[in-house]
């Protein structure tokens, strides 16, 4: 096996939402890379802080949106890459959801991501080469109560990694999609530090033990380098077996 089919040195890559988070994660280990990372979001601030070159982005902006891909385009030659990871949530119960936190949340999780990826796949489909990376969930194959909301917007996600994958196929594009489990964040790291929560988690998910921005890293190089070429429609777990099922809670013989 050639490792240089791993490489990502010198590719384009723009991360949506690369401002914290998984998507700050993936944007450093991809500078660290060797990429040329340019990363995207609202908060100028946020931004600032990664270091990296970046634009400042809200996706629920259509002409924001179509600027960015245009300006990244003209700086850098090309896009190579796209880590649609722009995303919000809201838990409330189903019967009483507030209608306006539904429109926040498909704006941002579906409108948004649907928009960025068809700015970056007309500039792929022009050169006829590159990668869409969409964020998906694990809300995206079942469901956990309070979150009906953002679990819709992430089976929306499911569908258009899919559709977007049949579409450019034949222009050398890849459209997948990671599916991270339980990750640790500062975003959520209380909720975390939680013992019920960590417990739960912990006793639910094969690998006993809740993730770690780094552990998507080795399937982020993997979507995004040619390694993964002939490789597109598909959503991939990182998620330490949640999806996979659970541990019996019972001993038995070894």
């Amino acid at each position: 096996m050639n490792p240089e089919m791993f490489s990502v040195k010198d590719k384009v890559v723009h991360v949506s939402g690369g401002s914290r988070g998984i998507g700050r994660a993936i944007a450093q280990a991809f500078h660290n890379a060797g990429a040329k990372v340019v990363v995207s979001a609202r908060n100028e601030e946020g931004l600032k802080a990664t270091g990296l070159d970046y634009e400042v982005c809200d996706v629920t902006d259509r002409d924001a949106i179509e600027r960015t891909t245009a300006n990244i385009v003209e700086r850098c030659g090309r896009l190579d890459v796209l880590f649609n990871v722009a995303g919000i949530n809201f838990r409330h119960g189903a019967e009483t959801f507030p209608a306006d936190k539904f429109d926040e949340i498909m704006a941002v999780n579906v409108r948004g991501n649907y928009l960025m990826a068809s700015a970056s796949g007309r500039a792929m489909v022009n050169q006829r080469s590159g990668k869409i990376v969409n964020i998906a969930s694990l809300h995206t194959s079942q469901s956990i109560q309070g979150v009906s909301a953002y679990g819709t917007s992430k089976g929306a996600i499911g569908s258009m990694t899919r559709a977007l994958a049949v579409e450019w196929a034949p222009y050398n594009v890849q459209v997948n999609a990671l599916a991270p489990g339980f990750i640790v964040t500062d975003l959520n790291r209380k909720l975390w530090e939680n013992p019920t929560m960590r417990g739960w988690v912990e006793a639910r998910t094969p690998a006993t033990r809740l993730g770690k921005p780094e552990d998507l890293l080795g399937a982020a190089f993997f979507l995004a380098s040619a390694a993964s070429d002939f490789v597109t429609g598909v959503v991939l777990n990182v998620d330490g077996g949640y999806n996979a099922g659970s541990l019996w809670p019972l001993e038995f013989p070894r």
